[in-house]
């Protein structure tokens, strides 16, 4: 048998994909329509039938199937709705469960309709076909179906699976025993109507003669089985944690990578952060690290190490990703990764700007900065100063003190960032990191700055933290004051905060802006109030900086919500319970 080509296996994957869709529309559909379908009388011989009665005749007559996973049901539609899923993220394990069960099916109705009852009915051969299809489809997109499970997925499936359906079983055993229209039904009969419902809404628990209960029950006895057979299927084929973190050996091979290349992006320091994981290029001269959040591999920042060695790197990554069927993402690339990113087939979406200060440009002269310049002296004038200093220059018992009022001046009990922060502070490894600590008129801490190194001479921000009772201003009487003082420690330019959809804000105001513009400087303004995106960017346009593009970098669009979760919670902002583990 000749191997199929790429083209037909992928179209073949496709296909299995739509056609588990297409039946899990029909069965919702099904399963809406029988229980509230008015019962119709039609009157024949003087006997009463109703709709429910015929279906189920035909039904208990045997002679009808239906094709794969076609049923009245919640469960079924659950199973094609995961199925589906899994099956687009191309899981092998999703591709067994479907010719464990697809296969040994289409057998039997193949040797069905050798038998006169069923081969009399064209229907039965449309559902043979239908199957057949769905398993040839199967079979020759084999090799698509790559993508690994997690190896703890099966027990924790088991798990669930008897947990659920004792609770499930249970309490609709309890419900219909209350609702019975039949008195003196045995519990083992009331039980098996129960997980009979539980799979399908239609006739197939209507030969259990000694319960009848009402259409509402069925429901929601059906509602509570899909719920729990939901839950196992995520736990069934949930994609790996990804709980590999930065080792030692990484960690070495990073900050060298960084000695020779870490000019190049502000924010290579950050990927030191230890809760991260790095891959390699095969030569070793980059290296992208990511952390796994919600099936989400998200990336930061541009790769790490030489620029000809990155699509090595990136490969690597995106390797790793699909044989995991994690969602690839970057957030906060620059213009030139992005680009490199691009030729991978990744697309790009720009997040915002990061504000960069060149000292040499630097000056509180001009009506450009009277704000900046008044600010900085009233705060100087009330008698605050600050001392800049290496953190390696720093005695670990003062270190230990700082850190502790960062902890205490922390807004919340989360500590935020992932992107564009490093998570630690005070760390034996960070030497090279700057503090600035401000003081006030009687030599108390009132705020602190920490600045992570970016090459040789540069600094990006890192840490802010301030006391709330202390003066208005303190945060940009700081921030001068490391630029006033930056040549002393040899430092060239300074990256500051971030800036999200900065050009929105700066066009959106400009005279002749479209109105979708306007619209969106609206929309944007408005969620200000709570999440401060535009007086982030008014905050860091006071130094007149250069703004630096970032983008998000992305597979496929429809991937764009999911990446979003990832991130609101890789970066904090966001805490969502997780099974089987922490993510």
């Amino acid at each position: 048998m000749p191997t199929p080509s790429p083209r037909l296996r992928a179209a073949a994957a496709s296909a299995t994909v739509w056609y588990l869709r297409l039946i899990a529309v029909f069965n919702v559909i099904a399963v809406m329509s029988l229980p509230f379908r008015k019962e119709v009388q039609e009157h024949n011989d003087g006997k009463l039938f109703t709709a429910r009665h015929v279906h189920a005749h035909v039904h208990h007559a045997g002679k009808f199937f239906t094709p794969y996973l076609a049923t009245a049901g919640l469960v079924s539609a659950a199973a094609a709705i995961f199925l589906a899923l899994v099956m687009r993220r191309r899981k092998r394990a999703a591709w067994v469960v479907n010719m464990l069960l697809a296969g040994p099916l289409f057998v039997l109705y193949v040797l069905a309709l050798t038998q006169h009852p069923f081969s009399g009915h064209v229907f039965n051969w449309v559902s043979t076909a239908l199957t057949g299809l769905f398993v040839a489809a199967l079979l020759i997109g084999r090799r698509e179906f790559n993508a690994i499970g997690d190896p703890s997925s099966p027990k924790l499936a088991l798990a669930v699976g008897v947990g659920g359906v004792l609770v499930t079983g249970g309490l609709g055993t309890l419900l219909v025993h209350a609702t019975n229209k039949l008195h003196h039904a045995p519990v083992l009969e009331e039980l098996a109507y129960t997980l009979l419902r539980g799979i399908s809404v239609g006739p197939l628990a209507d030969r259990v003669d000694s319960v009848h209960a009402p259409r509402w029950v069925d429901i929601i006895i059906n509602v509570l089985l899909a719920g729990v057979f939901c839950l196992v299927l995520y736990a069934c084929f949930r994609s790996p944690r990804g709980r590999r973190l930065l080792t030692d050996e990484d960690e070495e091979k990073l900050r060298a990578l960084l000695d020779k290349h870490g000019a190049r992006d502000s924010l290579g320091y950050f990927a030191l952060r230890r809760d991260k994981a790095a891959i390699f290029s095969p030569t070793g001269k980059a290296a992208v690290t990511y952390r796994v959040v919600g099936a989400v591999s998200l990336a930061s920042g541009d790769p790490i190490g030489d620029p000809e060695a990155w699509p090595g790197a990136i490969d690597a990554w995106l390797s790793e990703a699909r044989r995991h069927a994690w969602t690839p993402a970057v957030m906060g690339a620059s213009e030139e990764a992005g680009t490199i990113y691009a030729r991978h087939g990744l697309d790009a979406l720009e997040l915002g700007d990061e504000a960069i200060v060149d000292i040499a440009d630097f000056t509180l002269e001009g009506r450009a900065m009277r704000v900046v310049r008044q600010a900085h002296n009233r705060v100087k004038r009330a008698g605050y100063t600050v001392r800049v200093r290496r953190h390696e220059d720093i005695p670990e018992e003062e270190m230990n003190r700082l850190v502790q009022r960062a902890d205490d001046w922390r807004d919340g009990a989360t500590e935020r960032g992932f992107s564009m922060a490093l998570g630690r502070l005070g760390d034996p490894g960070d030497g090279r990191c700057v503090m600035l600590e401000c003081r006030d008129a009687n030599d108390e801490p009132r705020a602190l700055l920490s600045f992570v190194p970016w090459g040789e001479h540069g600094l990006s921000l890192d840490l802010m933290r301030r006391d709330r009772d202390s003066e208005n201003g303190l945060m940009e009487y700081m921030v001068v004051e490391l630029l006033v003082q930056a040549k002393e420690l040899g430092i060239q330019r300074v990256s500051l905060n971030f800036a999200m959809f900065r050009a929105v804000f700066e066009r959106g105001a400009r005279l002749g802006a479209g109105p979708v513009l306007r619209l969106w400087r609206s929309v944007l303004t408005f969620f200000s109030r709570w999440w401060q995106i535009e007086s982030l960017y008014r905050a860091n346009a006071k130094y007149r900086p250069v703004w630096e593009p970032r983008f998000l970098l992305f597979a496929k669009s429809s991937d764009i919500p999911r990446i979003g979760l990832a991130s609101a919670r890789a970066e904090g902002f966001l805490e969502l319970p997780g099974m089987g583990g922490k993510s």
